[in-house]
């Protein structure tokens, strides 16, 4: 029960995050949260919660911040396919490659399968007669 994981739900029924057992039962014990759905069984006077939802409501507006950080598992996130063959995503390649002075920006790197990486290797899309599926840019949202 120590590694169960808990979601925890806005007022609003808008899921924000999971917690484990322990953070979950302490939400508990300072009335922050009631138990939507349980697990089965008891710790202490609580139900074995699987999903928690806030008493009040949380403003997330981290969600929709401009200039979220760019990653290699957010590009992934982001494309969720390989931009040259649409694969499947396993890596990330730079569209002007760091070789040359590119970055890790949001509008350089594409997810991209190994092997569509590999034959592209450092040269741009278009010496690698390697036209991009979409068109990359910064997401309006976080990426998870």
């Amino acid at each position: 029960m120590a590694d169960a994981y808990v979601l925890v739900l806005n007022a609003s029924y808008e899921p924000l995050q999971r917690v484990s057992m322990r953070h979950a039962i302490k939400m508990l014990v300072r009335e922050v949260a009631v138990v939507e759905e349980e697990a089965g069984g008891r710790f202490g006077p609580f139900p074995v919660p699987k999903v928690l939802r806030l008493v009040r409501y949380v403003v997330t507006r981290w969600m929709h911040r401009r200039g979220t950080i760019c990653t290699k598992s957010a590009i992934k996130a982001r494309d969720q396919m390989c931009a040259y063959c649409g694969g499947r995503a396993e890596t990330v390649d730079h569209i002007v490659p760091r070789s040359r002075g590119g970055t890790l920006t949001w509008e350089n790197a594409v997810a991209a399968c190994l092997r569509c990486n590999h034959r592209k290797a450092n040269r741009t899309p278009s010496e690698a007669g390697m036209p991009l599926l979409l068109v990359p840019a910064e997401p309006r949202y976080t990426v998870t």
